[in-house]
């Protein structure tokens, strides 16, 4: 009976030994409930691989994502990996928080990297690398083959036919007196302000009327987001609004393929078209964002991951990247997904991003109108006074002011921290 009582002992011993042996490494992430669930599966089967290896998932909702990293970041309970949209790397790089991470992964996933996958995870300043992906995004415009034909719309081939601003217009027009249309598009209000949507989708509507939301050569935003030009655009989305064309908020997201098709026009993330398409069928076109002013504009970049400068095993947090991004299923479900190519092999087995494929239009974006959002450390403060301002227009608030006091904000922002040096003396 001691000796068997001793053998158990030593046995939880070990075990005990064992356990603690393991590294541990925090992954903070967000996603939808798919995208969590291959998440948890990509770690057990990294686990399975390297069983001296614990990967601890933290999720964070969406729209809370960045006030739950700013409240580990007060508490010093970083995470060893964190997900992060793209525009905000500049801010945490130059606040500390992420280290480059070419030494940390594979060299064969680094070579694979598309040029705007490069870009979006590469901090300006350094030119260093701090995040990688296997997905980068864009915005179409999607459209109901039927109402377009009823209304005889021209459907452009590509980027270079994009619909101008006259024929957009012209068409929302005449959508809104179609029968079984109630709404000529969707522009996913139903998104809120939480969320990186209206930056992201609708930045792009400013830079193709010829202005931004600040001067990316002197970092200043009175007199560029409150130019007439922006004025102009802001002003023509308010009207649209105001004649009813667009989808609430309150109505939700999925106006376009829910029962009925009540919204004869989407401006949509890639990740819309599999609900879409399933919904749908050969109804979905798919066509570029039209051009509202002297040249086409696209968004780009999405959530990718990093390495904090917290981790104390960034070896081991590389591995897992690298680990994931190469993961057949984890892959599997990306590109049923549709999610948008950001490696180059990756985009090789996405046939639906291939020339003559549905969302073909997606991909040449990518290289003849994509612009990234500003890469500067104040980009969270552009990007909420940005928000706040088209809500307000939005609800009949006076366009130039509210884009006025945006402006404002994000320069008062810039002053208060001294341009960011050392990022203001990038050339």
């Amino acid at each position: 009976m001691g000796k068997r009582l001793l053998s158990l002992l030593m046995a939880s011993a070990a075990l005990s030994g064992f356990a603690e042996a393991k590294t541990v490494i925090h992954v903070m992430h967000q996603g939808d409930p798919g995208w969590v669930a291959t998440y948890g599966d990509v770690a057990k089967r990294f686990e399975a691989a390297n069983p001296d290896v614990d990967i601890e998932l933290i999720y964070a909702p969406h729209d809370a994502y960045n006030e739950k990293f700013s409240a580990a970041v007060m508490s010093r309970q970083l995470p060893d990996i964190m997900e992060l949209d793209a525009p905000f790397l500049a801010n945490y790089v130059w606040s500390g928080y992420l280290q480059p991470i070419k030494p940390l992964i594979d060299q064969d996933v680094l070579d694979d990297m598309t040029e705007s996958n490069i870009a979006q995870g590469t901090y300006p300043v350094d030119k260093d690398l701090y995040a990688v992906g296997l997905t980068d995004s864009s915005v179409v415009l999607y459209g109901n083959r039927k109402y377009l034909e009823a209304i005889g719309a021209r459907i452009p081939k590509g980027v270079d036919d994009a619909w101008t601003r006259e024929e957009f217009e012209g068409y929302l027009e005449k959508l809104s007196k179609l029968d079984g249309v109630k709404w000529p598009i969707d522009t996913f209000r139903g998104y809120g302000i939480k969320t990186e949507w209206i930056t992201y989708a609708y930045g792009p509507v400013l830079q193709s009327a010829g202005c931004d939301l600040i001067d990316r050569s002197t970092w200043k935003s009175v007199g560029t987001l409150d130019s007439d030009a922006c004025v102009d655009a802001m002003a023509m989305m308010q009207t649209w609004v105001k004649n009813g064309w667009v989808v609430p908020q309150s109505s939700g997201t999925n106006q376009f393929f829910a029962e009925g098709h009540p919204a004869a026009l989407a401006m949509g993330g890639h990740w819309f078209y599999a609900e879409a398409a399933a919904s749908m069928k050969d109804d979905v076109v798919v066509m570029p964002l039209p051009k509202f002013g002297p040249k086409g504009a696209s968004p780009n970049g999405t959530w990718i991951w990093g390495i904090t400068t917290a981790s104390e095993h960034p070896d081991i947090a590389g591995k897992f990247i690298s680990f994931m991004l190469k993961d057949k299923q984890f892959r599997d479900y990306a590109r049923d997904d549709s999610a948008y190519p950001g490696l180059k092999s990756f985009a090789a087995d996405s046939p639906l991003y291939d020339a003559g494929g549905p969302m073909a239009v997606a991909f040449e974006q990518a290289s003849k109108t994509a612009v990234a959002r500003p890469p500067h450390p104040a980009y969270p403060i552009i990007t909420s006074a940005f928000m706040g301002a088209v809500d307000e227009i939005f609800n009949g608030g006076d366009v130039k002011a509210a884009l006025t006091a945006a402006a404002e904000k994000i320069d008062e922002d810039i002053d208060e921290n001294d341009g960011y040096p050392p990022f203001d003396e990038q050339p």
